[in-house]
């Protein structure tokens, strides 16, 4: 069977770990030819067809380098997937300018200066697809995260306007918003309670699946996007989280 991303030209930003590594697993093995980027060097554990570039997203000139870069190794990007991203709490009173400038250079500035960079050759090309990583946490207000809260937010917001302004031109643009996955990041959270591990019991049975989300999940979800079988799917927020947001935070035994 012909795998649906056969030959298609992919860039993902922050491809070292996590969902970004299973991202790019999931879009190799459906035939893609994959270019990703991150801040350090490249990772041992990136398959060896997989091209890397160190790359800031935050720093435009390094955004330049790497679309070009892409454009001569992969000919032509045919979907670009907007996952690197940080993370950092605080109330807006406990936010310094510094973690304002992280969250949002590279949640919000470095998704919409790769946005900016990609969409003319992908326009030029006849069209592609933009998958921007959001989150549940732009939908709901996780407390005490109000800046990475609203970077989220933005990304969502974003993602609607290109798919208005440039659906004409042929691009898609759709954002893919997690709910808790399993990585080191939510691994370190659930280190930081009393009890980690009443901690990680408490939160999969907020989940109506019975359990947590893992990085396939999401990297499920971003092969369907950038594939032609979501063609006429635009401008919208998947959320991927197992149904956690869906509920009512009122507790059936109070019933």
């Amino acid at each position: 069977m012909t795998e649906r991303l056969e030959g298609k030209g992919i860039v993902v930003t922050g491809g070292s770990r996590g969902i970004g590594e299973a991202i790019i697993a999931g879009l190799v093995a459906e035939g893609a030819r994959v270019l990703t980027c991150g801040r350090g060097n490249r990772p041992t554990t990136l398959a060896s067809s997989v091209q890397w570039e160190t790359a800031d997203v935050a720093i435009d000139d390094d955004v330049r380098r790497l679309r070009d870069r892409a454009l001569a190794v992969l000919g032509r990007v045919d979907a670009l997937v907007n996952n690197a991203g940080v993370l950092n709490g605080g109330t807006v009173a406990d936010t310094s300018d510094a973690d304002w400038d992280l969250l949002m250079g590279v949640n919000a500035k470095g998704l919409f200066q790769c946005c900016r960079a990609f969409i003319p050759p992908m326009r030029a090309a006849g069209g592609g697809a933009i998958i921007n990583l959001g989150s549940t946490s732009g939908l709901s207000a996780d407390p005490g995260m109000a800046v990475y809260n609203a970077s989220k937010a933005f990304v969502h917001g974003l993602t609607r306007s290109i798919a208005v302004d440039h659906g004409p031109d042929g691009i898609r643009c759709n954002a893919v918003c997690p709910g808790w996955i399993v990585t080191g990041m939510l691994e370190a959270s659930f280190a930081t309670a009393g009890d980690a591990k009443a901690a990680e019991r408490d939160a999969v049975r907020r989940h109506p699946v019975g359990r947590l989300g893992r990085p396939q999940d999401i990297a499920a979800t971003v092969a369907y996007l950038a594939s032609d079988a979501a063609a006429f799917v635009s401008g919208q927020t998947f959320v991927v989280d197992g149904g956690l947001i869906a509920g009512s935070p009122v507790r059936p035994e109070f019933f």
